[in-house]
C-alpha cells in the first residue's frame, strides 16, 4: 500500500500561527474560568536556615483576601510522604513547597496569598512578615571545589588509553580552563497554573509544561487524586527551553489551594520569580589537547565540575562530546558535582552540549593556532567516522559536507590566517568557527488517529508544542500517510487524557511523536481498506491492500486509480468514527544517531573601544531528514540567536554574601534585541538516514551547540584576545587588547 506524499519536506505555515498571532491562542495563565481566585507566592529572602516566624495577619486582615497560606496552616494531608518524583527529576529529593520552616535557597517560595483580585492577592504579599534564623550558606561553586564528588550513573567518566601520559609527550599542547555564566531560560511566557475546581477531587489544570502527561503524574501522585477526575491541559505555550521539563512550584501552590478552598485558583509567577526556578548550571571545565607536528589528536583530555543544589544531584552531558566528535585514541573525561546554595539547575537548550562544546571547540581553535594549521582543516584532520564512546558506527554522519559547504556560503577562504590581520576602519573583522554536535533521540510515545464522521482525520498525542512547530509537522506526516490536504488533518496534542507521551525536549519529539503518529496512521490505513471493501458496489472489494494507494482524499486502486473509494464516503458508512490507537518503541539500533553542524561566524570588534558585534554567521546542519523546512529554519535560528546570547550578552549574577541572584529581571539580565541579530544563513545539507521510521535527528538544539564556541573564536582572530569565560564583553576585550590598539 502506498501513499502520495506531497507535504513532508515542504515549508509549510504554522498551523498555530494564526491563533497565536490574533491572540485567540490561550495560555496557562489566560483560560477563562468562572470564579477564579489568584494567588501570588511570597518568595524567601535568605539563601539558607529556617523560618522563625512568620506575621500573615496584617496580609489576612486586606478586603478580598481569602486565605494566606504557609507551612503552618497548610492542609495537613499526607502529600508530603509522596515521592514527588517526576518523569525528569534527578537523584536526591525534590522540592517540596510549604514542607516545612527550612529555607534550601534565596527565593523559595514560603508563603501564598489567594485573593479575589491579583492586584489585591500582590500588594498581601508585600505584608507578609517574616523573621529568620540565618546560617552561613554557599552559592559560589569555585569555593566548594573540594567538596566535589561523582554524579551515583557515573555519568561522563570515560577512559580510553592513557591520555595524560600521551598529553606530556605531545608535540604541541593545549590545557586550558573555560567557564561558562549561569544562564536563566526566561521564556516570553511566565510560569503559571491555572486550575478549575470541578467538584471534590476533580480538578482541570491548565499548566505551562513540557509534557501535560508529567504535570498529570505529579498532581495525582501527590494530592491522591483518582486518576480519571484530573485533566492537564497545556495546548499553547509560550516558550520553554527546558524550564518547562520539570513541574515548577506553581502547579503544587495552585492545586494546593483549589483542593483547600474548593475554589478554582490561578498562580502565575512573575518574572522576579522566574529567577527562582533552575538555570544552566555553573560549570568549571579544563580541556587539555595533545597533538602532533600535523595536528592530529594524541590526547583529549575533558574535567567538567558542576554545581548542584543541596537536595538533589543534577547532572548533565558535558563532557561526553569530547570523546565522540574527534578521533583520539587516549581519552580521559570526568564530571564531577559539588553542592551550593540554590535551587536545582535544569536541562537548557542543547543542555550539556552547549557548555561542554564551547570549551572543546575553544580549544580546538587555540590548537589550530599552536600547530599553525587553519582551524577548519584541522577539524578535518580529526574527523571521526565512528562513535568512539559508545564504538559504534553513526547512523548517518554528514559533517563533512556541513563544513564543505558551509565554508563555501561563508567565504571562508577569504580569512587571513593571522589575528588582527583583516581590518576596514576603526573594526576590526574576525572570522570563527566551530563544530556542533546533538545526539537524535528517541523516546516510546503512544499515538491514536481516527477517521471522524465527517471525513476528516484527527491524531493525537500527549507530547507539546512549546514554539517548535509540532502542530504543523505533525499535520504533515498524518496528512501524507493518509493522503489528505492538511486542512482535513485536526491534531491534538498537550492533553493528559490523549495517549501517553514523553516530555517534549531534546529535539525527540519529531522523531517521537512523529513516528507514532505515522506508525497510528498506517495501522488505521488497514482498517480503512477493509471497510473500504465492505461497501456496497465497492471498486475495491477484490483488492488487497498492497494494490491501493491513498491520494486526494480517497482510496485508489493503483493500477487504475480512477476506480476509488473516497474517505468521506467510508466515514459516512461508519457508525461513529474509526480509529486505533498504538504504542511506538524505537528499535534497539546498533548505530550512534547524531544531528552535526559547522557554524561559521563573522564579527567586527571596535578597535578603540572594544565593542563586539557579530555581523555575520552561517550554520550548516546535517540533521536527516527536514519535515518542514520553514519551522526548521526557524528552530536553528532560534538557535543562534541563543548561542549569540550565551556568547556575548547572558550572565545571571550572584551576590555571593546575599546568596541571592541580583540579575532578576530583563533590564539588568540582558539577551539579545533586534540590534543585536544581523544576518543568520541556516543551510540544510542533505543527510539520509534510518534511525527511526521518518529519518529524522530534531533540530531544536543542533542550531545552539557551537555557536558561542565560533563567535568567541572570530572575536579571538579579530583581536588576538582569547577570552575564556562568558559572555565576551568589552572588559574582557579591553584588558587583553594591545596598549596601542
Amino acid at each position: 500500500m502506498t501513499t502520495s506524499a506531497p507535504f513532508v519536506g515542504t515549508a509549510q505555515r504554522r498551523i498555530d500561527g494564526r491563533a497565536k498571532v490574533t491572540g485567540s491562542a490561550p495560555y496557562a495563565g489566560e483560560f477563562d474560568v468562572s470564579g477564579l481566585l489568584q494567588g501570588v507566592a511570597v518568595s524567601g529572602a535568605i539563601a539558607r536556615g529556617t523560618i522563625r516566624a512568620i506575621d500573615i495577619a496584617a496580609a489576612e486582615a486586606v478586603p478580598g483576601v481569602i486565605r494566606v497560606f504557609t507551612h503552618e496552616n497548610r492542609p495537613q494531608e499526607d502529600w508530603f510522604t509522596s515521592e514527588f518524583k517526576d518523569m525528569v527529576a534527578p537523584d536526591g529529593t525534590p522540592f517540596r513547597p510549604l514542607r516545612d520552616a527550612r529555607i534550601l535557597y534565596s527565593g523559595q517560595p514560603i508563603a501564598l496569598v489567594v485573593a479575589e483580585d491579583f492586584e489585591t492577592a500582590t500588594y498581601a504579599a508585600s505584608l507578609v512578615e517574616v523573621r529568620y534564623a540565618v546560617e552561613p550558606h554557599q552559592t559560589d561553586v569555585t569555593a566548594v571545589t573540594d567538596q566535589a564528588f561523582d554524579p551515583k550513573d557515573g555519568e561522563g567518566d570515560i577512559v580510553r588509553g592513557s591520555a595524560e601520559n600521551e598529553l606530556a609527550k605531545a608535540h604541541a599542547r593545549i590545557d586550558q580552563r573555560y567557564r561558562i555564566a549561569i544562564e536563566h531560560h526566561n521564556p516570553m511566557e511566565p510560569h503559571a497554573t491555572t486550575v478549575s475546581y470541578e467538584g471534590p477531587q476533580t480538578l482541570t489544570v491548565y499548566d505551562k509544561t513540557q509534557g501535560a502527561r508529567n504535570s498529570y503524574d505529579v498532581v495525582v501522585n501527590v494530592f491522591g487524586l483518582p486518576e480519571d477526575k484530573v485533566q492537564v491541559l497545556s495546548p499553547y505555550v509560550g516558550g520553554a527551553f527546558g524550564s518547562g521539563l520539570r513541574p515548577q512550584y506553581q502547579l503544587f501552590l495552585a492545586v494546593m489551594a483549589a483542593l483547600a478552598l474548593e475554589r478554582s485558583v490561578r498562580v502565575t509567577l512573575t518574572r522576579d520569580q522566574m529567577f527562582t526556578l533552575g538555570f544552566r548550571a555553573d560549570t568549571l571545565q579544563r580541556v587539555a589537547l595533545g597533538a602532533d607536528p600535523e595536528g592530529r589528536l594524541t590526547s583529549v583530555i575533558h574535567d567538567a565540575l558542576a554545581n548542584t543544589s543541596s537536595y538533589e544531584d543534577f547532572t548533565e552531558t558535558v563532557v561526553d562530546w569530547s570523546g565522540l566528535l574527534y578521533r583520539c585514541a587516549d581519552v580521559r573525561l570526568a564530571h564531577r558535582l559539588a553542592r551550593i546554595d540554590t535551587v536545582t539547575p535544569m536541562d537548557m537548550r542543547a543542555p550539556g552540549g552547549a557548555t561542554g562544546m564551547y570549551a572543546l571547540e575553544t580549544a580546538m581553535d587555540e590548537l589550530a593556532y599552536e600547530v599553525g594549521i587553519d582551524p577548519l582543516e584541522l577539524r578535518l584532520r580529526n574527523y571521526a567516522d565512528r562513535d568512539q564512546n559508545e564504538d559504534k558506527p553513526f547512523s548517518s554522519k554528514e559533517l563533512k559536507a556541513c563544513y564543505r559547504q558551509g565554508a563555501e556560503r561563508f567565504g571562508w577562504s577569504k580569512r587571513s590566517a593571522a589575528p588582527r590581520s583583516m581590518r576596514e576602519g576603526r573594526d576590526l573583522i574576525g572570522y570563527g568557527m566551530a563544530t556542533g554536535c546533538w545526539e537524535a533521540m528517541m523516546f516510546p510515545t503512544s499515538a491514536r488517529a481516527a477517521l471522524r464522521p465527517d471525513g476528516t482525520l484527527e491524531v493525537g498525542t500527549a507530547t507539546a508544542d512549546i514554539g517548535t512547530g509540532t502542530y504543523t509537522i505533525l499535520t504533515q506526516i498524518a496528512a501524507d500517510v493518509l493522503g489528505l490536504p492538511m486542512d482535513q488533518v485536526a491534531v491534538k496534542i498537550g492533553d493528559s487524557r490523549l495517549p501517553k507521551a514523553f516530555v517534549e525536549g531534546g529535539s525527540a519529539t519529531a522523531a517521537s511523536a512523529g513516528s507514532a503518529i505515522a506508525q497510528a496512521c498506517e495501522t488505521l490505513k488497514e482498517k480503512l481498506v477493509q471497510a473500504a471493501r465492505g461497501l456496497d458496489g465497492s471498486p475495491l472489494a477484490n483488492v488487497g491492500s498492497e494494490q491501493v494507494i491513498f491520494s486526494g482524499g480517497s482510496i485508489r486502486r493503483a493500477a487504475d486509480p480512477s476506480e476509488a473509494v473516497s474517505l468521506e464516503a467510508i466515514a459516512e458508512a461508519s457508525d461513529g468514527e474509526i480509529a486505533v490507537e498504538i504504542d511506538f518503541a524505537p528499535d534497539e539500533s546498533p548505530y550512534s544517531g547524531y544531528a552535526h553542524s559547522a557554524v561559521f561566524a563573522e564579527v567586527r570588534v571596535d578597535a578603540e573601544i572594544g565593542v563586539p558585534r557579530l555581523t555575520r554567521i552561517v550554520s550548516a546542519v546535517a540533521a536527516g531528514r527536514i519535515i518542514n523546512p520553514k519551522t526548521a529554519r526557524s528552530q536553528i535560528m532560534g538557535g543562534v540567536v541563543f548561542g549569540l546570547g550565551q556568547a556575548l550578552h547572558e550572565e545571571a549574577v550572584i551576590d555571593h554574601a546575599l546568596g541571592r541572584f541580583m540579575t532578576h529581571h530583563l533590564a539588568d539580565y540582558h539577551v539579545p534585541a533586534h540590534a543585536d541579530v544581523h544576518d543568520i544563513d541556516v543551510l540544510f545539507v542533505e543527510e539520509h538516514d534510518e534511525l527511526n521510521p521518518l529519518g529524522v535527528k530534531g533540530v531544536g538544539e543542533i542550531g545552539v551547540a557551537g555557536t558561542a564556541a565560533a563567535i568567541g573564536n572570530a572575536i579571538f582572530h579579530a583581536t588576538g584576545v582569547r577570552v575564556r569565560e562568558l559572555p565576551i564583553t568589552v572588559d574582557k576585550i579591553i584588558a587583553g587588547m594591545p596598549s596601542d590598539r
